[in-house]
């Protein structure tokens, strides 16, 4: 759980300025659970310059409570969570003087989302927080209030979480979350869980991840997981403490996600899963006679295939559809072993490319538009899917044909914006693997949107 807070203070000398203002937002690593907004009197003068930068002045404040009447609510929604604020070391410093003041000792675990952008998100021109969501396609509003900048900080960070691959900070999380390390109790876990599309990651008590997975139904799935009496389900049950997840809205970026981190994290109980997910593949070749042909083989990496299948059965069920949806030759394809003419052109439903009274030069168009279509080689397109939100969208950059990493974006942002673009991607292998995964997703998903990238 994490505290994400931003503070305005009177300015003024070291360790002797009084908060002015203070917003916190109780965040669980998905959406905002609770929130703590207040004007704060000092009791002393604001600088004119802050005056100027913030638009708080000492009237706006003579009404708002002193610290020591807010301090409790603090320490509440504070309570158990790592505070999470842009530039962190200042304002834990500011709050904890305050407290000091009070005779009170408030610690807590803070994260720097300056540090972790740095990190995350390097090359940026300016680390600042305005500049900074700015260039990552963030609305930001009320800068330099602690509502508008505590908001655009709830949004960089949840950007910044998608981005850590390594999952270094949940993990870290996890670890020092020391209530489900003692009794850890799967119906609570379950409880817990959103009936949601994502990855999710089952820890140890030390925070080690030991399985990842996706679903369309976290909660579900974590039920199976938890009821499940085979061998595998029981040695999970008696090893994860802890379960986390990452909504991802679109099942192919939960496909992509768990592909990835399965191969870089390699999960004691993610064995099974690091095989080939596909075994069959689509060829073409040319004829004698000029034809392009069509043939279902088996997957070889050394050959450049158009897409590829879990197995042979899907791989000719495609193909009969496609006979079907541009009406090409059954014996071209493979699906009709013949030295004459295929059943289609007996039945007079194919135009006699099996027998050469179609010209190549005319059949050959229909089998490149099937090619076309179902490869993405050489391409450079953003795929756009659902995204986390209603107003949200996620994407996945293809250039040149190679999958390079995906991302998400608000609605009110342009996406063909290349900077906007580049920022929000989070970097991704490209294999044998991601290619499969999105080819069969956009076979199986028609309707999906694909936008050509200069």
């Amino acid at each position: 759980m994490y505290a994400i807070l931003d503070i305005e203070t009177t300015g003024g000398k070291y360790n002797e300025e009084g908060i002015t203002e203070i917003a916190i937002y109780k965040f669980d690593g998905h959406q905002v659970i609770d929130q703590f907004i207040s004007l704060v009197n000092p009791e002393r003068d604001i600088q004119p310059f802050v005056v100027n930068l913030t638009g708080i002045n000492n009237n706006m404040l003579k009404s708002a409570p002193k610290f020591y009447e807010v301090a409790k609510r603090i320490v509440e929604i504070t309570e158990d969570c790592i505070l999470v604020a842009h530039n962190a070391q200042f304002d834990y410093r500011i709050l904890s003087t305050e407290f000091r003041r009070l005779g009170y000792d408030f610690e807590r675990r803070s994260l720097c989302t300056v540090e972790l952008s740095k990190r995350l998100i390097p090359g940026q021109s300016s680390y600042s927080l305005g500049k900074l969501v700015r260039s990552l396609g963030i609305p930001v509003t009320d800068r330099h209030r602690a509502t508008g900048d505590a908001i655009a900080t709830v949004k960089l960070f949840k950007l910044l979480l998608n981005k850590d691959t390594d999952k270094k900070i949940v993990s870290d999380a996890v670890r020092l979350n020391p209530k489900k390390q003692l009794e850890p109790r799967h119906i609570d876990i379950i409880a817990d869980m959103p009936s949601i599309t994502g990855v999710y990651y089952m820890h140890d008590e030390q925070g080690n991840i030991l399985y990842i997975g996706k679903s369309n139904n976290i909660k579900k799935r974590i039920n199976q997981h938890f009821t499940g009496t085979d061998r595998k389900s029981k040695k999970i049950q008696t090893k994860v403490t802890e379960v986390t997840y990452e909504a991802t809205g679109s099942e192919l970026v939960a496909l992509l996600k768990e592909s990835e981190e399965i191969k870089r994290v390699k999960p004691i109980f993610n064995r099974a899963l690091r095989r080939n997910i596909f075994t069959h593949a689509l060829y073409s070749f040319k004829d004698e006679n000029g034809y392009i042909n069509l043939k279902i083989d088996t997957a070889d990496g050394r050959k450049k295939a158009i897409t590829t299948f879990n197995n042979r059965q899907s791989g000719k069920s495609f193909l009969s559809k496609t006979v079907e949806e541009y009406n090409l030759c059954q014996k071209l394809v493979g699906l009709y072993k013949t030295k004459t003419s295929c059943f289609k052109y007996d039945i007079k439903e194919c135009h006699g490319a099996c027998v050469g009274e179609e010209l190549p030069e005319i059949y050959n168009e229909r089998v490149n538009t099937l090619i076309e279509k179902n490869s993405y080689a050489n391409k450079n397109m953003v795929i756009i899917d659902r995204g986390r939100d209603v107003d949200e969208r996620s994407a996945i950059l293809i250039e040149n044909g190679i999958f390079k990493g995906l991302g998400f974006f608000n609605l009110n942002y342009q996406i063909t914006n290349k900077k906007v673009l580049e920022s929000i991607i989070t970097p991704m292998n490209n294999n044998r693997h991601t290619q499969h995964i999105i080819q069969s997703y956009l076979r199986k998903n028609k309707r999906i949107k694909c936008i050509p990238v200069e």
